[in-house]
């Protein structure tokens, strides 16, 4: 199955857009593969304790770069216009992931753009220092721009009274849902994902290598956690809007699929060898499964007593 997902993918870079400036081979003096990443990162754990844990920066395909720690990821898009980094993860993670870009040979000020996933702290909490060091303008799309600037979520936000507070940050360039922004020969289009945080942002590009291109979807967090007490069933308005990120995720165009959770997209073992990189329907795979634990969810809090 996943030898003709794969096979399907590779017909699809078909009359493919030109492919950005490749990076010259000397460019990369740290790169890793990813039986490194693997390697180091057996030891952090798969709970909280590898969210801080530094990981080997390796190529996800073409100038895409996993530059992020053993257990949240934070990606590189490089060009010759300059680089955009989404996310950033907790704020300790600043050095770990200033330190990755550094190993591919870039300084910490090729980074011209900042991209979030969503306003909790363990996927922006880096991100104000990293501004700082870099100079890189920050961009988000209209919903996401409060929180992210306060750094506090929004109070509908089901996780909003077990989440701590972030060194908020300015929001230099703000897009509308499905609008791009552009960063010389990089686009990126932000698609409103509202299923895991009110502000929950994915955002697809195309990356290529030679004359072969993929469209890359990192796909925000489709998990539904909520503080003790909250209840999605007393909630309709905002089950529409998780449903809705749901679909929105579903229909993205997607040939890798990257998640801000390496483990929720199965990052170890698509890279590893035991399921294809390429998938063409990993992003309807991850919705629909997302969509059904939820609906399980919601099943159990109707049946129950406030």
């Amino acid at each position: 199955m996943f030898a003709r997902l794969f096979a399907a993918g590779v017909l699809a870079l078909a009359g493919c857009a030109p492919a950005p400036v490749a990076d010259a081979p000397t460019r990369l003096p740290g790169l890793a593969s990813f039986a490194d990443w693997q390697a180091q990162c057996a030891g952090a754990g798969s709970g909280r304790e590898a969210w801080t844990a530094p990981a080997p920066p390796f190529r996800v395909f073409g100038n895409t770069y996993y530059v992020g720690t053993c257990g949240i990821a934070a990606l590189l898009v490089t060009s010759a216009d300059g680089n955009v980094l989404l996310d950033t993860g907790m704020a300790q993670a600043a050095p770990l992931v200033r330190a990755n870009i550094e190993r591919l040979g870039y300084p910490v000020t090729s980074v011209k753009a900042l991209l979030s996933s969503h306003e909790h702290l363990d996927h922006v909490g880096a991100t104000a220092e990293l501004r700082r060091l870099s100079g890189g303008e920050t961009v988000a799309l209209r919903g996401a721009v409060k929180p992210l600037e306060t750094g506090k979520p929004y109070p509908q936000d089901p996780q909003a009274a077990m989440i701590p507070p972030f060194d908020g940050f300015p929001i230099d360039k703000v897009i509308e849902d499905a609008d791009t922004f552009r960063l010389g020969s990089l686009t990126f289009t932000g698609h409103s994902t509202p299923s895991h945080t009110p502000g929950s942002t994915s955002w697809t590009w195309q990356s290529c290598e030679g004359d072969k291109c993929l469209t890359i979807a990192y796909a925000d967090s489709l998990s539904t956690p909520a503080a003790e007490g909250y209840r999605f069933a007393d909630h309709p308005d905002y089950v529409a809007q998780v449903r809705r990120g749901f679909e929105v995720v579903a229909d993205l165009p997607c040939d890798i699929l990257m998640t801000p959770h390496p483990g929720a997209s199965d990052m170890a073992e698509r890279f590893g060898g035991k399921m294809a990189i390429v998938d063409p329907v990993g992003c309807k795979h991850y919705a629909h499964t997302s969509a059904a634990r939820f609906e399980q969810l919601l099943a159990s809090q109707s049946g129950s007593s406030k």
